[in-house]
C-alpha cells in the first residue's frame, strides 16, 4: 500500500461524497454527525490496521506476542468492532445494529477516553427510516468510505486535523442549515491559529476553550507547544453545551494523542464543570473562545446571584450573552500568567448601558490588552465583521492596543481568508506594542476616558485616505475636447447615413 500523503480536500470529497447517501432522507443538521462519526471509525481501523500490519510484519510467527503488543497502544480496537468487519457484513441485515455494537464496543474498550460519547448517536435509529432503507444506506457508507483514497493511515494523515477540518467543511458548506444557530459560527483555523499564536502557550500550561466546539481551538494551543517546546507537558479543558459537537471533540482529542484533557458536556454560563477541588470556578494559564455572538436566552434570570460571583462587574443584557461570556473567562484567568482572547461581535465594543458599564470596569482595572478587527466574511455562515479582544490579567502597561486589519485578507467568493501575511502583520503589530500609522493605535486611558470607553476601532485607528486634488481647469479643457470630438464623430455618422438612405 502506498505511504502518499493524504490531502484533506481528498477527505474532504469522501465526506460529501458519504452525504449524498443521506440527502433527501434525513436533515443536513443530523447527517454530518452520522458521517463524522464513520469518519472517526474509519480512521481509528486505518491506524489500529497499520499498527497491525507492523508488528505482524516484525514478528509474523508469534501471534500471541502481536495480540500482547496491540494491549500497550494507546486505544483498543476490539477485532469485531473495526471497520472492516463491518464492511465485510454490509451485505447483510442489520447494518445498524451491527454499527451501534461496534461503537458501544470500542467505547467500552476505552471508557476513560470516550465515556458517553456514542450515546447520543444511532445508527439503527428509525430517523434513516425504515429497516430495509436504513440498511441500504449503511451500506452504501461504508462503501463510500472504504475507498482506496481515504486511506487514513498514520503515514498518510501526519497531523492533519482529520475530525476538525471535515467538520469545518461540513459547517462551510451547510451554513444555511448548521452552525448558524443561537450565533453560533465555526472558527476558521486561520482565526484559530491567530488566537494561539497571540496567547504564545508554553510547556506546562493549563489552557481552557468554555465553548471548544469541536476542540480544534485547544488543539491549536497544543500544537503550537510540540512544536516550539517538543513537549506534551500541557493540559486541555473545554466545556461544549451541545451533545453531538461534545462527541466530535472527544473524538478529536482521542485521534490526536491529546490524553492530557478535560471535556465536559453543559451549558458553560448556567453550569460551569470545569471546577477545582473546592468547588470554585478553576484557574487557567489561558482561556480562548469563539462564543455564540450575541446568544438570548443564556440564563439572565439567575445571573444577579451567580454563586461563582462572575458578574460582580455587572449583569449582562438579557438579550445578549456576549459579555456573560467574557466575565466568565475573566474569571478563570490564573492571577499570575493568565491571558484570555476572545471573539466578538463589534457590538460589544461600543453598546451602552449595562455593557458600557461592563466595558469600563474591565478598562478601568486594566484588564483590556488588545482589540483587533478582523475582515468581514470571515466566518462561516455570517458576512458580519468580528473583533478580537485579548485580556491579561498582569500587562506590560496601562494602554490599549487598537488594530485595524480589516482591509487585510485574500478575497473569496463566499469567504474571506486571513493570509500568512495577514496573520504576522498582526502578531508582529501585538508583538511591538507601537502605533503604526493607518493601522494600529496605543491608547492611553486618558483617550479612552475621552472616548466614554467607547471602543470602536475608527475612533482610534485612523484610516482616513487623502483624496487627489482635482485640476478643475485641466477638466473642463479635457470636456470642451470631447465635446469637440464627438461633434466631428457625428458629423461624420449623419454623413454615412444620409449616403445609406436613412436621412
Amino acid at each position: 500500500m502506498t505511504a502518499t500523503p493524504i490531502q484533506q480536500d481528498s477527505i474532504n470529497a469522501a465526506v460529501w461524497n458519504a452525504c449524498d447517501t443521506f440527502r433527501g432522507t434525513v436533515d443536513p443538521s443530523i447527517y454530518k454527525d452520522y458521517v463524522l462519526t464513520m469518519l472517526f471509525l474509519k480512521y481509528i481501523s486505518d491506524v489500529w490496521q497499520d499498527h497491525y500490519d507492523r508488528y505482524e510484519a516484525e514478528h509474523g510467527d508469534h501471534p500471541a506476542l502481536i495480540e500482547e503488543l496491540l494491549k500497550n497502544e494507546r486505544f483498543v480496537l476490539p477485532r469485531s468492532a473495526n471497520f472492516y468487519a463491518l464492511y465485510e457484513a454490509r451485505h447483510q441485515p442489520g447494518n445498524g445494529e451491527r454499527i451501534d455494537k461496534a461503537l458501544h464496543a470500542i467505547e467500552e474498550a476505552n471508557l476513560t477516553k470516550l465515556r458517553d460519547v456514542f450515546q447520543d448517536i444511532s445508527f439503527n435509529s428509525t430517523k434513516l427510516g425504515d429497516e430495509a432503507q436504513k440498511n441500504d444506506i449503511l451500506r452504501h457508507l461504508l462503501e463510500d468510505f472504504a475507498k482506496p483514497e481515504l486511506d487514513l493511515r498514520e503515514s498518510r494523515v501526519g497531523t492533519l486535523d482529520v475530525i476538525g477540518n471535515a467538520y469545518e467543511f461540513l459547517i462551510k458548506n451547510f451554513a444555511s442549515t448548521s452552525g448558524k444557530k443561537a450565533g453560533e459560527f465555526y472558527t476558521p483555523p486561520e482565526v484559530s491559529q491567530l488566537m494561539a499564536r497571540l496567547m504564545a502557550p508554553q510547556e506546562g500550561d493549563e489552557i481552557c476553550d468554555p465553548t471548544c466546539g469541536s476542540g480544534s481551538l485547544l488543539m491549536k494551543c497544543g500544537q503550537l507547544i510540540r512544536a516550539q517546546a517538543g513537549s506534551r507537558k500541557y493540559a486541555l479543558y473545554g466545556q461544549e453545551a451541545i451533545g453531538s459537537t461534545w462527541a466530535l471533540a472527544k473524538m478529536n482529542m482521542f485521534l490526536h494523542a491529546e490524553d492530557n484533557h478535560r471535556i465536559e458536556w453543559g451549558d458553560t454560563l448556567r453550569n460551569p464543570k470545569l471546577l477545582d477541588g473546592k468547588g470554585l470556578l478553576k484557574h487557567f494559564d489561558i482561556v480562548v473562545a469563539n462564543p455564540p455572538f450575541s446568544l438570548e436566552k443564556w440564563g439572565h434570570e439567575a445571573a444577579a446571584d451567580d454563586p461563582y460571583k462572575r458578574f460582580r462587574r455587572g449583569v449582562p443584557p438579557r438579550t445578549k450573552a456576549d459579555y456573560a461570556f467574557i466575565l466568565h473567562m475573566v474569571e478563570t484567568m490564573k492571577p499570575g500568567t493568565g491571558r484570555m482572547a476572545v471573539v466578538v461581535p463589534h457590538g460589544v465594543l461600543f453598546r451602552g448601558a449595562a455593557e458600557g458599564k461592563i466595558r469600563q470596569k474591565l478598562i478601568e482595572e486594566n484588564l483590556l490588552d488588545v482589540v483587533i478587527g478582523l475582515p468581514e466574511k470571515l466566518f462561516y455562515g455570517t458576512g458580519i465583521p468580528a473583533a478580537i479582544l485579548v485580556l491579561r490579567k498582569k500587562k506590560t502597561d496601562d494602554k490599549v492596543l487598537f488594530i485595524d486589519a480589516s482591509r487585510d485578507y485574500q478575497d473569496g467568493k463566499n469567504q474571506n481568508v486571513l493570509r500568512p501575511q495577514d496573520l504576522e502583520r498582526i502578531e508582529q503589530t501585538v508583538r511591538g506594542r507601537q502605533s503604526v500609522e493607518k493601522y494600529a493605535c496605543l491608547a492611553s486611558p486618558a483617550e479612552i476616558a475621552e472616548n466614554e470607553f467607547n471602543l470602536n476601532i475608527p475612533r482610534y485607528v485612523d484610516t482616513f485616505e487623502e483624496a487627489e486634488t482635482i485640476d478643475l481647469k485641466a477638466v473642463r479643457e479635457e470636456r470642451l475636447k470631447l465635446k469637440a470630438e464627438l461633434a466631428v464623430l457625428e458629423e461624420k455618422m449623419a454623413g454615412y447615413l444620409k449616403e445609406l438612405g436613412y436621412e
